[in-house]
């Protein structure tokens, strides 16, 4: 028996109309669209500089830039193939990827992972793609850093209240410039870059490197099904779930790939007096630098409106009740206003900021993956619908995440804020908290919920 909420009012295909509803099931007279349209809605918001950077941090921490490679493929692959699991769930079910986790962690066990990914993808991540996105307009139009952020910040904002409609347009429409200007870029890079320097040997620095790509790919995961939920249920679930992730993977690889030759070129670091956006385009041709410096801005905006919307969508899967209609963009807005005030204090050291940032993602992504793939491998494919509104715990789940997340934090973290007993009696022994992590949550799941998850299939 099916116990679904549908969302209320009229939206349809219709792009400038506002949103109705939240976290609700998407009805049947609403669905629209091809699964083919989740290629540019997971390839334009890794179209922009954040990701170029990310590849870079493998070379400033010592790695050879084959090195760097072999680290961006990792962990783009593990990244995308979550993406391409979790993707399917959408047009199924309707409903959010944050809503989709009751069915492991229960409705009150599932409000823990949905503040994580409230916080992470509404404010963190929104915080780090906004300040990439000032910098460029900075350094384009000669605005101050904070104009620029308040400018870009109220663009994203107004797209993401605006809707998932609007959202989907906005990606579509903006990413062949995006390709365009940044292949041009990629190539010219590529030509002047120094692919042969020598690197520091595996696994520390490896290790860490490859924490901090998978936990930029994987930042999508805990929304991977938020764009999807708007497809008829009739679109191959796995045709979705492949666009979606070649989208993620395609993008994120190549542009890391570029960061990393980028520093072999001569892109430095953030640091006092530097803009690694102002270096990475000075190595263009003018009229190139700038129309990668618009690039940069329209990424940005592409990023933050798949961060902002799910962010609220998270925010009332926790169990917020706003009366109006319009709840999800009015926590569209609150969200826009948080993340600029965290984008603002964290733009006097950004590199440290980021770095830490992704690695706190893969802690906590790594672990919720984990009673996710044990939950759905049990379940072996069996219907979750009936759980998705219904008061139903499910003890395991949250048990098993919060102890996978303790353990691989106390035993394997490696950052400047916290490290691990493992890696501080082995320096170079690196991170590895994200696949422990997601293992010590698989197997206890799998041991402590396994017999109440098979008695309700």
């Amino acid at each position: 028996m099916s116990n679904l909420e549908m969302r209320e009012g009229e939206y349809g295909d219709k792009v400038m109309a506002v949103e109705p509803g939240g976290i609700e099931s998407i009805p049947e007279k609403d669905r629209h669209g091809k699964a083919s349209q989740l290629f540019a809605t997971w390839m334009s918001p890794n179209l922009e500089f954040a990701t170029i950077y990310v590849g870079a941090l493998g070379v400033f921490f010592g790695l050879s830039f084959a090195q760097a490679v072999i680290g961006i493929l990792i962990g783009n692959f593990l990244g995308a193939f979550a993406q391409y699991i979790l993707t399917q769930d959408g047009s199924k079910y309707g409903v959010p990827q944050m809503v989709i986790g009751r069915a492991a962690f229960g409705k009150l066990g599932n409000i823990l992972p949905s503040i994580f990914n409230a916080g992470a993808a509404g404010i963190g991540w929104f915080a780090v793609n906004s300040v990439s996105g000032a910098f460029a307009l900075a350094t384009l139009t000669k605005l101050s850093n904070v104009v620029s952020l308040v400018i870009v910040v109220l663009i994203q904002v107004a797209i993401a209240f605006i809707g998932h409609n609007l959202v989907q347009t906005v990606e579509k429409y903006l990413m062949p410039y995006l390709i365009v200007v940044f292949g041009i870029a990629a190539v010219i890079t590529l030509s002047k870059s120094h692919l042969g320097t020598h690197g520091k040997p595996f696994p520390g620095a490896f290790l860490v490197f490859v924490g901090a790509v998978y936990g930029y790919a994987a930042g999508w995961n805990p929304f991977a099904s938020d764009y999807a939920r708007y497809l008829p249920k009739s679109e191959d679930p796995k045709k979705t779930g492949r666009f979606a992730a070649a989208g993620l993977f395609i993008s994120t690889t190549v542009l890391q790939i570029v960061g990393a030759a980028a520093v072999t070129a001569g892109m430095r670091d953030y640091g006092a007096k530097t803009n690694p956006v102002s270096d990475f385009t000075a190595a263009l041709p003018n009229w190139l630098g700038k129309a990668v410096l618009l690039g940069i801005v329209v990424g940005s905006i592409c990023a933050n409106v798949l961060n902002i919307y799910s962010g609220s969508m998270s925010f009332l899967t926790i169990g917020f009740k706003l009366g109006s209609t319009q709840r999800r963009g009015i926590a569209a807005v609150v969200f826009g206003i948080a993340g600029f005030l965290l984008a603002k204090s964290a733009m006097d050291n950004p590199a440290s900021n980021l770095e830490n940032f992704l690695l706190v993602m893969s802690y906590w992504i790594g672990p919720w993956l984990g009673v996710i793939a044990a939950d759905k491998l049990i379940r072996k494919g069996a219907s979750i619908e009936r759980f998705l509104f219904a008061n139903r715990e499910n003890p395991a789940g949250p048990i098993a995440f919060v102890i996978g997340v303790f353990l691989s934090i106390w035993l394997f973290a490696n950052q400047k804020y916290y490290t691990g007993v493992v890696p501080k009696h082995n320096g170079n022994f690196g991170d590895i908290a994200f696949p422990v992590g997601f293992a010590i949550s698989f197997i206890l799941y799998s041991f402590i919920g396994g017999k109440k998850v098979m008695a309700e299939k």
